[in-house]
């Protein structure tokens, strides 16, 4: 096939329970009993003694005792189980970060987590509803989602239509564009939706900020970071030689930290999918690092990706850039 894609509750009894007074810093552990799941696209969930037993800790990022969660295979479960920990409903939770308690799209919670990763939950806070004057096509936003039907802004350019409403902020979640309820779109819905208002014409967004403690109230950031300077405690990544990579078809397993290789490629085509779709999505970008690791040319690998991500409608020429970006990593061009 040539280049030129197409388109093509009930709560678990487990026990969850809350750990007064621990330590923030402290690392989330647990012993590894199953090395991993069993694998493949698009198969129900594995039963519970195949799934990782891995315990991780978390806490609300405005601030709470710690709980313990495990027992998940995906970002959905996962939600959940913060959830019930916290005695919340599972849609009050916009997105989850890595290490920090702040708002930082730098240490967004993605396909994979650190086997010694702490997970700090933002929930919902302040509604607002925004009119914004559309003077040029471009709006300057970056829409990534949590993976349960959340869209939201992860970068704000700087100059942009966007950065001149000082209202919306990186974090906001996207709930309603012109009246139009967007939640359970993909990020890249969402990003297809904006990019096609016209210009010249104002349209209107109602948002949900996620809640904030009252210390943490600070202008908003504009690039990739949270603001504000970073104690060396929330800097801290796990540094575990192993993660629990979550797919959004199929069960979680626990792999080995990703190659160096792994890691620039996954940042490059996670860049190409912003610059061409507007939208950051880690795990969208893994995946396609993986379906393109052994492929001999870019027909072979657009073949491979139509199999695997037949949702999406790629560029001719982002699948070229996708697969230049690969061959890069390969022979460590940059």
């Amino acid at each position: 096939m040539p280049l030129g894609l197409r388109k093509k509750k009930n709560k678990s009894k487990e026990s969850s329970h809350l750990v007064e007074n621990e330590d923030v810093s402290g690392h989330a552990g647990g012993g590894v009993t199953a090395k991993s799941a069993v694998n493949g696209g698009g198969l129900p969930p594995p039963p519970a003694n195949l799934r990782p037993k891995l315990v991780f800790h978390t806490q609300l990022a405005h601030g709470s005792p710690t709980g313990r969660i495990e027992g998940f295979t995906n970002v959905k479960e996962l939600y959940s189980k913060v959830a019930e920990v916290f005695n919340l409903s599972t849609d009050e939770i916009l997105f989850c970060t890595l290490n920090t308690h702040k708002i930082d799209m730098e240490k967004l919670l993605g396909g994979q987590i650190g086997l010694e990763d702490f997970i700090f939950a933002h929930i919902k806070g302040l509604k607002k509803e925004v009119e914004v004057y559309k003077s040029e096509d471009a709006l300057g936003l970056t829409i990534t989602d949590n993976g349960a039907g959340y869209a939201f802004i992860k970068r704000i350019k700087e100059g942009s239509v966007v950065d001149g409403v000082k209202v919306i902020c990186i974090g906001d979640h996207i709930e309603c564009i012109n009246g139009k309820n967007i939640v359970g779109m993909r990020h890249f819905e969402v990003a297809r939706m904006l990019k096609e208002l016209p210009r010249d014409q104002s349209f209107t967004l109602k948002l949900v900020e996620p809640m904030k403690a009252f210390e943490m109230l600070e202008p908003r950031s504009r690039g990739g970071g949270g603001g504000g300077a970073k104690s060396s405690g929330e800097n801290k990544m796990g540094s575990g030689r192993e993660t629990l990579r979550l797919r959004s078809k199929g069960p979680a397993t626990v792999e080995e930290m990703p190659s160096e290789f792994e890691e620039k490629a996954v940042k490059k085509v996670d860049d190409l999918l912003e610059s061409y779709m507007g939208i950051r999505d880690t795990e969208l970008a893994a995946t396609m690092v993986e379906v393109g690791r052994d492929k001999k040319n870019p027909d072979e690998f657009a073949m491979s990706l139509d199999q695997a991500l037949g949702d999406f409608a790629f560029p001719d020429e982002f699948v070229f850039d996708v697969w230049g970006a690969i061959g890069d990593a390969k022979q460590g061009r940059f």
